[in-house]
């Protein structure tokens, strides 16, 4: 039998927080009375990231280890098509969100909905610990974000999302982009195919030592916008 839920947690150069985040996961899922399965992703990491996840896995018989191409688009796309999970979440490696708010973004608590994205912009969220300039540069993207590909999504980037094992099956292939614009993509995809998307707030915390770059990733970031718009004329994401 399928598991209720899976989380997917891509983990490039992680050794350094992936031990505490794999021990807050599964100390979670021990107090759930649903079935659920830890696929770790690791991505081309030079650390001991792959040693710990694959120690991690052979003391929990519901943890997966798989390695991906590098980039977080291509970990988390092998993650979730290899995923068994009725929902399938995506979850930062960083736990900036905390891990017992997944229960937010699938049933009971959620129903009528075929994608949940975390959303640090929606009302009730709560952000903690973020300088200035960061949360300024993250909705002047979101403002790009919304005019030219996906209106009326307040926060597309945030890194915990929930997909519907049916979205993934119709969807998941069709992803081209391995790098950090790989949500807005999926995201893009799902709004031609009118599946139901729901802003989820929560809390979350700013960690110093984020990986993202605020203008090397923005620039990428906007030529992708680009790059997803001539995949749709090209008609890669198909018809629909």
């Amino acid at each position: 039998m399928n598991p209720f839920l899976s989380i997917i947690i891509p983990a490039h150069n992680e050794a350094n927080r992936l031990p505490n985040s794999l021990e807050q996961v599964f100390n979670f899922l021990e107090e759930q009375s649903f079935t659920a399965e830890v696929i770790v992703v690791e991505n081309g990491s030079n650390d001991q990231t792959l040693n710990i996840a694959q120690s991690f896995a052979e003391q929990h018989p519901n943890m997966r280890v798989l390695q991906s191409e590098r980039g977080k688009g291509a970990a988390v796309k092998r993650g979730m098509l290899e995923a068994k999970g009725d929902y399938r979440f995506m979850c930062d490696a960083d736990l900036s969100m905390p891990v017992d708010e997944i229960i937010k973004f699938i049933p009971p608590a959620l129903n009528n909905f075929d994608i949940a994205i975390a959303s640090r912009e929606a009302k009730g969220a709560v952000r903690y610990d973020e300088p200035r300039y960061r949360h300024l540069g993250g909705r002047a993207i979101n403002f790009l974000i919304q005019l030219f590909i996906l209106p009326g999504l307040n926060d597309t980037q945030c890194g915990f999302k929930c997909f519907s094992a049916k979205v993934v099956d119709d969807i998941g292939k069709l992803q081209t982009l391995n790098g950090w614009s790989f949500d807005i993509e999926l995201l893009y995809i799902a709004r031609r195919r009118k599946y139901r998307i729901r802003e989820i707030p929560i809390h979350w915390v700013h960690h110093p030592e984020t990986k993202v770059s605020a203008v090397r990733d923005a620039l990428r970031m906007i030529q992708d916008i680009f790059r997803i718009r001539a995949n749709a004329l090209r008609g890669l994401y198909g018809t629909r």
